[in-house]
């Protein structure tokens, strides 16, 4: 469904810290962003395909990156401990918690979940949908 996810940041090795901590949990690596004259980014995605991306990216206009208020990135994990152990390695890349790991029955059985802001605030979801298997 997805292309890719953009996130701004105001310090780019900071959030690709994060980020790589983060993600490395969940399966994703990293790829070289090729230069095409915009700003500078990093990207992430699933070994072996091209689609969906993840990306930080330093704003086009050169204007202080912001959080969106009420807007959230959510990572699916393989499982409950790839939950915590990407939450873990994201706190300690500089990671606030927005909510720790744990069930969240309210929104379906199964699910796991834990909610982080990155450097720059953005919001972040990692979760493990045990009440969903394709």
């Amino acid at each position: 469904m997805f292309s890719h996810v953009t996130v701004g940041s105001n310090n780019l090795e900071r959030a690709e810290i994060f980020y790589d901590a983060l993600l490395t949990p969940l399966g994703l690596v990293q790829r070289p962003v090729t230069p095409d004259g915009g700003p500078k980014s990093r990207c992430w995605i699933i070994p072996e395909r091209s689609l969906p991306r993840f990306y930080v990216y330093e704003p086009y206009d050169r204007k202080p990156a912001s959080a969106a208020n009420g807007g959230m990135v959510a990572f699916e994990a393989p499982s409950i401990d790839a939950v915590n152990a990407a939450y873990a390695a994201a706190i300690d890349a500089r990671g606030a918690c927005a909510g720790p790991p744990g069930p969240r029955p309210h929104y379906g059985d199964g699910y796991y979940g834990a909610y982080l802001k990155d450097p720059d605030g953005n919001k972040v979801h990692i979760v493990y949908r045990g009440d969903i298997r394709d």
